[in-house]
């Protein structure tokens, strides 16, 4: 058998269920011939999702951009929209599919989640919603943003793509907010091969949210709103359920992996790592790094030495969203607004983190960041 020294180590894997196990529910899909428009597999992801997270309602999406953009589409956004720069691109490109023009704040130094003490100066007469992210599956400061969301009548809708499992003290981060929405691309903790989920307050909200996601259509002849396809297919649910069958080992697997990073790179100088936010439950979605001037390698030097090993880390997030050609215009681009966003950025690197990381593997990421500052 090939040494797993020799074979490429990724930030991230997705979680694969034994084939043999997936089979029986393509056989059954196979045999229904129904492959999508809220198939039996498809409704029952939904009730198993919401059992789960302690909620009511939940729509599936094919991913999870599609349903940012439906989200904000259901709430009726326009004007101004108050978001974070540090975060994948979809979050803002979701404003700008929508016409609406993104405001950012910056993140706080400790969660790098967005900021609540930065966002009142970012409010105007535009601004009718806030679209904070749970960044690294962190749980944001989610009384301080409703707090300043009631103050001003504003919506509050959370870019949850980390956040799968993650609960704070009440419950499911995921019940926060207006809406939340979540991602179940192959990349993350949870997956449908592509998929997303809108979490819902209400069957109302639910029902126009399904009938955007769906055409628009209500049945076959009417027609209330235009939405899109973003319905999730039969195969991708089915894949989903299977996965949810294991999701609790997933968990425990990726905790064995952060406790050892953090117990042997804590103390390396000039390596910082990220503290907890006060997550009761987390689900270690992924690992960051900062890498301060006291270390002997700069950060694009040491993503560069782990390449060179075999471990392809991440700079997840750079660049900033607001660096991109189309916000980098924005006045609230401006690194000078978003100094704490813009370090981070110039820092950050994701080291790899995922149920199928064998210990050795993790051990010789940690010798290779750890042996370098000695």
């Amino acid at each position: 058998m090939e040494s797993s020294k020799n074979l490429p180590i990724f930030v991230t894997q997705p979680f694969l269920p034994p084939l043999d196990e997936f089979i029986p529910y393509l056989q059954q899909i196979w045999a229904s011939k129904k492959l999508t428009n809220s198939g039996p597999f498809h409704q029952q992801l939904e009730a198993a999702l919401c059992g789960l997270f302690g909620v009511k309602h939940i729509s599936l999406f094919s991913n999870g951009t599609v349903g940012l953009v439906t989200a904000l589409q259901s709430l009726r956004i326009t004007g101004e929209v108050i978001t974070t720069p540090y975060s994948f691109v979809a979050t803002s490109h979701a404003l700008l599919w929508n016409g609406i023009k993104p405001v950012f704040v910056d993140v706080a130094p400790g969660s790098l989640n967005l900021n609540p003490a930065k966002i009142e100066a970012a409010i105007t007469p535009r601004t009718t919603a806030i679209l904070p992210v749970h960044c690294y599956g962190q749980p944001c400061d989610v009384n301080s943003i409703q707090k300043i969301a009631d103050n001003y009548n504003l919506k509050v809708i959370y870019d949850a793509a980390h956040a799968f499992g993650v609960q704070d003290e009440g419950g499911s981060v995921v019940r926060h907010g207006d809406l939340s929405v979540l991602s179940f691309h192959a990349t993350k903790v949870f997956n449908t091969f592509e998929g997303g989920a809108i979490v819902c307050p209400d069957m109302k909200t639910k029902e126009r949210i399904d009938h955007l996601k769906n055409f628009g259509f209500v049945d076959e002849a009417t027609v209330v709103a235009p939405g899109i396809n973003g319905k999730m297919s039969e195969v991708n649910a089915a894949f989903g359920l299977l996965q949810l069958k294991y999701i609790d080992d997933v968990f425990a697997k990726r905790q064995v992996i952060d406790t050892a990073y953090r117990a042997q790179l804590a103390n390396v100088k000039g390596i910082h790592l990220l503290q907890g936010t006060g997550e009761k439950v987390a689900n270690h979605a992924y690992f960051p790094i900062f890498v301060q001037p006291q270390y002997p390698l700069s950060r694009d030097e040491l993503y560069q030495k782990l390449k060179d090993h075999g471990i392809h880390a991440r700079r997840y997030f750079y660049p900033l969203i607001s660096d991109f050609p189309m916000y980098r215009e924005l006045a609230s681009a401006q690194h000078g607004n978003l100094p704490v966003a813009a370090e981070a950025a110039a820092r950050v690197l994701c080291l790899p983190i995922y149920p199928t990381l064998e210990h050795n593997d993790v051990q010789r990421i940690i010798d290779l960041v750890a042996g370098i500052s000695r």
